[in-house]
């Protein structure tokens, strides 16, 4: 049966209803976005208010008109993505500007106002004589175990924090005068600031400064206490702080700082173990005990960081190697969904090609596709709320199509996602059959991945009661208890 053409007043509004059209189609977009719209496609489901899924390229879209601005809010709210706008301490009236048609579309078309500052952080350790340690004969120098970052002493960092701060005082202060809000910010800020992994430390040891404020005879364990102490306060005082007082709602928050367990799962690429350093073992993984920083920043939501680093490979002998880095993954998010208080999301870094940081031998064999998907299900199933998706330029394609596949899909569990009580946050030892779910009412939803041979029901614990999951490979079902 063939069906009639549109009338063109239908024509113009679905245009207007979708996002798309000939204008949106014929707009030369960045490269970064044309990536996103060419991999992506319009949600099945409504996304009601929960979080958008956040991508790497979705940061800055360059400079806009106040239409374009409008038309690319839109398509990505389409897909549920949010556009990211991005704020430079080197170039605070040119990034102002840019941030500001964004957040006025966003803000006419009732989505979240989306920044990333990363700049504005750094550096406290920026080179400055002043910033060095200090050793017994006076003269000062730097913690070569960072690469090519001067990482000096932590004490002599105080001067520092107010230019950090007048930073975040600019942007923030612009905003509020326009009558806009900031409804999510992060920093992406790592090598910088007080630390105590790799040879930090040795260095502070050396350091007369660091001695007269630590002791003579200082602890690892005391050391790491006052190392994440300084860092949060920094990160308070110059950022979560500032943003907080104008905009008390907002979602404010840092690469790689959660509350935990009291133990770190996974190395950032800056990171090495050092001997001494406090751990517990399982197989050749060496889990560093980690202090619990978050309440301290004043961030007001979660952000782990879930990645294949290559060095995970090598720290298990599963035969089955996609469990090699599911069982590692899926520690890293479940620490973090079962540490964090309720009412604090969880936004969870998420990262699927192999990250080459320690040149593994043999070459780590890829995780695959499939056993990223049902890990992203997991990561939602026990916690985590959103993803945010960090990868290479020449990564851009493959590294979005899985992500926004599963946030897309999840959509249709919004009611579960919400307001929904994660079952279990163990993790197999073994490669087995793995279950993770939300309790909602007196029903669950439930996805069983199996990585062994056992194709038979099994029995979990949901909430006060004991279910049958079946072998439903690929798919969540909502199971009764009654």
């Amino acid at each position: 049966m063939k069906t009639k053409p549109l009338t063109g007043l239908l024509l113009i509004m679905v245009m207007i209803c979708t996002g798309s059209g000939p204008e949106m189609n014929d707009k030369k977009w960045p490269e970064n976005i044309q990536v996103i719209l060419e991999n992506t496609t319009a949600l099945t489901y409504k996304r009601g208010d929960r979080l958008p899924l956040y991508l790497w390229p979705a940061i800055d879209p360059g400079k806009l008109t106040d239409t374009e601005a409008e038309m690319l809010v839109r398509e990505l709210d389409s897909r549920g993505i949010g556009l990211i706008s991005r704020w430079k301490a080197g170039e605070k009236e040119s990034s102002l500007e840019t941030s500001l048609v964004i957040a006025r579309a966003q803000t006419k078309l009732g989505q979240r106002v989306n920044i990333e500052a990363t700049s504005l952080m750094d550096s406290f350790f920026n080179g400055d004589i002043k910033t060095a340690h200090i050793d017994d004969n006076g003269n000062p120098f730097f913690d070569d175990s960072f690469g090519d970052h001067k990482m000096g002493c932590p004490f002599a960092l105080d001067f520092r924090k107010k230019e950090i701060r007048a930073r975040f005082e600019y942007f923030t202060e612009k905003f509020r005068k326009e009558g806009l809000k900031v409804d999510f910010i992060f920093t992406d800020w790592e090598i910088d600031g007080p630390l105590e992994v790799n040879r930090a430390f040795a260095a502070s040891k050396k350091c007369k400064r660091c001695r007269q404020h630590l002791g003579e005879d200082f602890s690892f364990t005391e050391f790491q206490k006052a190392m994440r102490e300084m860092r949060s306060y920094f990160q308070n005082y110059a950022c979560s702080s500032v943003i907080l007082s104008r905009f008390p709602d907002a979602l404010v928050g840092n690469y790689a700082v959660y509350p935990n367990d009291g133990y770190r799962y996974w190395y950032d690429y800056f990171e090495y173990y050092v001997d001494g350093q406090p751990f517990i073992a399982d197989q050749n993984a060496k889990y560093r005990k980690w202090f619990n920083d978050f309440p301290l920043t004043g961030y007001t939501f979660a952000m782990p960081v879930v990645y294949t680093w290559d060095q995970i490979f090598g720290w298990y002998d599963f035969e089955n190697t996609d469990y090699r880095w599911f069982y590692n993954m899926l520690k890293v998010a479940g620490n973090a969904g079962k540490s964090t208080p309720q009412g604090i999301p969880v936004i969870s870094f998420v990262h699927w090609n192999t990250v080459k940081v320690a040149s593994m031998k043999p070459e780590p064999v890829q995780m695959s596709l499939e056993c990223y998907k049902e890990l992203l299900w997991h990561m939602l199933l026990r916690g985590t709320d959103t993803f945010f998706m960090w990868c290479n330029r020449s990564e851009y394609a493959e590294e979005i199509r899985p992500v926004h596949e599963v946030y897309s899909a999840a959509q249709q569990y919004g009611r579960f996602l919400e307001k929904g009580i994660p079952i279990t946050f163990d993790v197999p030892a073994e490669p087995g059959t793995v279950i993770s779910g939300l309790v909602l009412g007196d029903s669950v939803l439930i996805r069983r991945t199996d990585f062994g041979s056992n194709r038979e029901p099994v029995s979990v614990l949901a909430g006060t009661k004991t279910i049958t999951v079946g072998f439903n490979p690929g798919k969540c079902v909502i199971i009764p208890m009654n």
